[in-house]
């Protein structure tokens, strides 16, 4: 069955080592949008962070569309809300206070993109994210961020040794009530249950009248999982996780030789 719609994932996937877009990505994704091929960048990050790679794409307007939050919010590459669903105050009191009793590094993302954390010798990470979505990086206590600020999701950041040793203890508090996920080596998220790309993806082609079948999801890492259980077509990275590429049915090159390229020859043109 014919592709209408291609799900990329950005970090490690639309973005080689080097963070840019290689130029025979950009040709493949112009050559597939001027086929009338929707495509949907799905990432962790809020729209402030994606936006800079949309528009070097021509990924524009209310008839594009793209995923962030790890699936949190579904929007239009204009930014209109299809859906958008956060974690409570209660969830990020409980991460504040378990970043403050493990000494694990936090911070909690709003709707705005707005970077929030108690840690006062600020992670790295945390910076870099900040930088890299454009966000505001505020230091703040829960107690001094007003309850109508919408939480999308928490964050654990390190390096992966420390993740690991916090991943399991992380998923037994948060894993109940919330959906929680390795986003990358050094991210460990935590987001409502209800949320992953997969379940985004279902629901945009609902939206969208788009059929599993007719769709193409590539990506490198456990948070993409569930999209490649969803889509008719799972591509992973040879750079990507082992754990992604189980469930991959094509596995390109990685993201510094033209991967992205190679799997729309393969499936698209």
């Amino acid at each position: 069955m014919t592709i209408k719609l291609i799900a990329i994932d950005i970090d490690d996937t639309l973005l080689s080592s080097q963070h840019q877009i290689l130029d025979s990505t950009k040709s493949q994704i112009k050559k597939a949008l001027d086929q009338g091929v929707k495509i949907v960048l799905c990432s962790g990050r809020p729209l402030a962070g994606v936006a800079p790679y949309l528009a070097q794409l021509g990924i524009a307007g209310d008839q594009q569309y793209v995923v962030t939050f790890n699936g949190s919010v579904i929007e239009t590459a204009a930014g209109e809300i299809i859906q958008q669903v956060g974690i409570t105050h209660e969830t990020y009191r409980a991460v504040d206070q378990y970043s403050k009793t493990n000494q694990l590094a936090y911070n909690v993302l709003d709707s705005n993109s707005t970077i929030y954390t108690s840690n006062l010798d600020v992670d790295p990470i945390t910076v870099v994210q900040a930088w890299e979505n454009e966000a505001g990086l505020l230091i703040r206590q829960p107690d001094q961020v007003k309850l109508d600020v919408k939480m999308i999701k928490a964050v654990f950041t390190g390096p992966s040794a420390v993740l690991d040793q916090h991943e399991a203890a992380v998923k037994a508090q948060f894993g109940q009530e919330n959906y929680v996920v390795r986003a990358g080596s050094r991210f460990l998220e935590v987001m409502h249950r209800a949320v992953n790309k997969g379940a985004a993806l279902k629901q945009l082609a609902r939206h969208l009248q788009i059929q599993p079948t007719e769709i193409m999801a590539i990506g490198d890492e456990q948070n993409d999982i569930p999209m490649f259980n969803f889509a008719g077509t799972a591509v992973a990275m040879a750079n990507g996780s082992a754990a992604a590429k189980q469930h991959a049915d094509f596995i390109t090159t990685d993201n510094d030789h033209d991967g992205i390229a190679q799997a729309l020859d393969q499936y698209i043109f």
